[in-house]
This record gives structure tokens, sequence and C-alpha cells, in this order.
């Protein structure tokens, strides 16, 4: 099975009768009637209802559902199309994968489907893992921290994270050896008309990508492209970004208002491997 106990890390056995999971040591997890696991005790969190906020949420699946995001969703696809071994099942986990958008777009545009893909997903919000289970029933959702991956080593062909943080050694530990690991991370000029709102001077983003040690690059690939999001939309992309926090009313107000803002949006893809 892929899942550890996140209590005492000995490996989680499906019971047939109740749908849910249980150790050695007896710790036991239900499967939610939405098809996803929790795997994030108590003791591991920090707030009664960690990651991110409903409200953010909401923002980020509306966006992202409008196809603002897509062009960078078909490159990552791409890619994993590309190195992906051929005529075997690949199993993907994206970490830090919210509401599952990225992982619908994997069995979207992937040349076999599900057929030979095992997807899954993990967030600490239990409200976009929710989301993300109903939506696509047959892949594998569970809540828990990117901190401590319940999963059993060297299981994973894949590993993404897209805008999102993950422990190294966690990921060295699921990869399987020769694995791969796509990062996507903010180009220099990502969304820089919509900084130009908050900051008196933009910065370009800084795009040093740091890989876990034992990896080693195999490509590099930069996506960039321009979109004009409405009044509403727009706003909600302030919502799904650490801008939120920074915003101030009047701000946010100028932001809502304007009439038409092109929107240079620019990502930086990389692609590495487990020695």
């Amino acid at each position: 099975m892929p899942y550890i106990c996140p209590v005492c890390q000995t490996s989680l056995i499906k019971h047939i009768p109740s749908q849910g999971y249980f150790c050695k040591n007896k710790h036991h997890f239900d499967l939610a009637k939405e098809g996803y696991l929790n795997l994030l005790p108590s003791q591991h969190k920090k707030s009664k209802e960690p990651g991110d906020s409903r409200v953010m949420m909401r923002a980020r699946r509306h966006f992202l559902e409008d196809g603002f995001y897509q062009p960078m969703a078909k490159a990552v696809v791409a890619m994993i199309e590309n190195y992906k071994t051929k005529d075997s099942t690949q199993r993907i986990l994206d970490v830090g994968c919210g509401e599952g958008y990225y992982c619908r777009q994997i069995e979207a545009l992937s040349e076999e489907g599900m057929s030979l893909i095992e997807l899954h997903g993990i967030d600490i919000a239990k409200n976009a893992i929710l989301a993300a289970a109903k939506k696509q029933g047959n892949a594998h959702f569970i809540v828990a921290s990117n901190k401590r991956l319940p999963y059993a080593n060297n299981y994973f062909d894949w590993v993404m994270r897209i805008y999102a943080p993950s422990n190294d050694a966690e990921i060295e530990r699921i990869l399987k050896q020769n694995g791969h690991l796509l990062i996507v991370t903010p180009g220099p000029r990502h969304l820089w008309q919509l900084k130009e709102f908050i900051y008196k001077k933009v910065n370009e983003h800084n795009i040093q990508v740091d890989l876990p040690k034992g990896f080693k690059l195999v490509e590099s690939q930069q996506v960039s492209y321009k979109i004009q999001p409405n009044q509403e939309q727009r706003m909600a992309l302030l919502q799904m970004t650490p801008f939120a926090w920074r915003v101030k009313g009047e701000t946010a107000n100028s932001i809502r208002r304007i009439n038409r803002l092109v929107i240079e949006t620019d990502f930086i893809l990389t692609l590495a491997t487990k020695l």
C-alpha cells in the first residue's frame, strides 16, 4: 500500500468492510464518503483549519477553471509525457495540490488518460481536498502536511511541486531512483502589472531554483504569455496570491476599477531526476 501511518510511520492497510485504513499499532483512519483520506493528526495541526482559507480556495478554483493557467498546465503535462517511462504505470504525486486542478489537467491532456497513470494529491487544507476528491474520483487524495508525507519509501515515479513548499528530504525519500521532480516557480516578470499597483518599485523574481540534494537537473523551460482577466477574475487572481495579505482597501479598489488590464504571466518549469 502507498500509505504509512502519520503517528507511528508503519504501513497502513486497507480494511475492506469499513473502507478505512489501519496500521499494526491499531491507529485507524476513515475514508471519507467523498473518497479522500485524512492523515493529518490533530497534534500536527497548527490551527483549527490549516492551509488556505475557503476564500482563497474558491478564488483559485474560479480563476484556474477559467483557463488562465492552462498554457502552463499543458507545458507541465507535455514535460511529463516527454520523459515518462512508456508502457508502464506512472505514479504521480501533486504536492500541495489544492482543489486538484493540475491532477485533472494530467488526466485530460495525457496520451493514455488514466490507463497508465496512478494520480495522487496531497494538501493540508481539508476543504480543498474534499473539492478535489468530488471532482476526480479515480485519483487518490489525502489531507496531510507536506512536511510529513505519509507515503511509503520509493513509491512514486513523479512528484510535482507547483507553487508549493515541500520538505526536500521527504521528496527524496518517496521518489524512486531515477524518479522525476517537476517544480514550477514564478518567472522574472510573473504578474508584473499586478505588482505595479502594490509596490513602489517592482523587482524581477529570482529564477534560481535550488534542487534537493541528490537530484540532477534534466531540463528548464520558461513559459510566458499575457492574460486579460475581467474585474471579477482579477480580484480572484489577487486573492489566490500572497499579494492578498499586502493589498489595502484603496489599492484593491484601484485594481478592481480599472477597465482593462493586460497581465504578464511567467513561469519556470524545472525538471530534475533522483540519482
